[in-house]
């Protein structure tokens, strides 16, 4: 496999076109919007220079990478693809119907997979005439740096597939770790109620953001505090990710904290806005 194919231009998306183009693939990047791919493509461009003055990549190497990526509006960019990266947003219909498409578009032996960080990959398959092709290949924010790789099986996921995959994260230079379908899978199950708690334990009046991340990067050796890294995921993204928590495993331990509802909805959404439990500079 040489040819990717990856849908959506955001956070995830550019950094998952990034890798494959580091490592020599062909790689579409596909967004109904042209806004999105052309700061897409900047930020690709500028990630790439700052590899090149940590001495990661070489100048010539950073324009044979840019040189990899081409960009589509339309989902016929997955037309030679070999494999299909799914980043668009975290939204279950809107995955469903882009799955629906892609089956028509992409060439029947094709693999498609998605970053989805919480919806159920077997749900996402039965939109398909190929489930068995269908995994998750689910990224880290940054992608560029963050080693691990969660694959996820379907309940009709083939070992064909599932072994093609992890050796395509390994050919990226990623760690894969193979799970199996289940709401959040292993990180955000694990990760998503611990911040999650620390949201109550602010809107509670327990402490501030900044005392709940000191307590926790201190004190538990953790790189991040968990509001700060709930502003770099994005705080609508850990909302929908609870919300499918929730609902799919039916415990209110998963029950999203209201002050994170009022957040999201006042638009402080973490990084990419600017606010979010944190004030951040462009």
């Amino acid at each position: 496999m040489s040819r990717v194919t990856v849908v959506g231009a955001g956070t995830m998306g550019n950094g998952i076109a990034h890798v494959f183009a580091q490592h020599g693939w062909d790689t579409v990047l596909v967004d109904v919007s042209p806004e999105a791919l052309d700061r897409a493509l900047k930020t690709i461009a500028a990630n790439a220079e700052r590899q090149v003055k940590k001495g990661v990549l070489s100048a010539a190497d950073r324009i044979a990478l840019l040189g990899r990526i081409r960009t589509s509006p339309g989902l016929d960019g997955a037309g030679g693809a070999d494999l299909v990266v799914e980043a668009a947003s975290e939204d279950r219909d809107v995955k469903f119907r882009l799955f629906r498409d892609l089956d028509r578009v992409a060439p029947p032996a094709a693999v498609l997979a998605t970053n989805t960080s919480s919806i159920s990959i077997t749900a996402i398959a039965a939109q398909t005439g190929r489930p068995g092709q269908v995994i998750g290949m689910h990224f880290m924010n940054p992608v560029p740096l963050m080693p691990l790789v969660e694959v996820v099986r379907g309940l009709a996921t083939s070992d064909e597939t599932a072994h093609r995959v992890v050796e395509v994260a390994k050919a990226l230079g990623k760690t894969p770790v193979e799970v199996h379908d289940a709401p959040g899978f292993v990180s955000n199950r694990v990760l998503m109620p611990m911040i999650n708690e620390a949201i109550f334990c602010v809107m509670e009046g327990v402490a501030s953001p900044e005392a709940v991340d000191q307590v926790m990067t201190l004190g538990m050796n953790h790189p991040i505090g968990p509001l700060a890294l709930a502003d770099l995921i994005g705080l609508d993204v850990c909302l929908a990710i609870l919300e499918v928590l929730h609902r799919d495993l039916g415990d209110d331990k998963y029950r999203p904290a209201p002050l994170l509802r009022t957040m999201v909805a006042a638009g402080r959404l973490g990084r990419k806005a600017g606010q979010g439990f944190y004030g951040y500079r462009d």
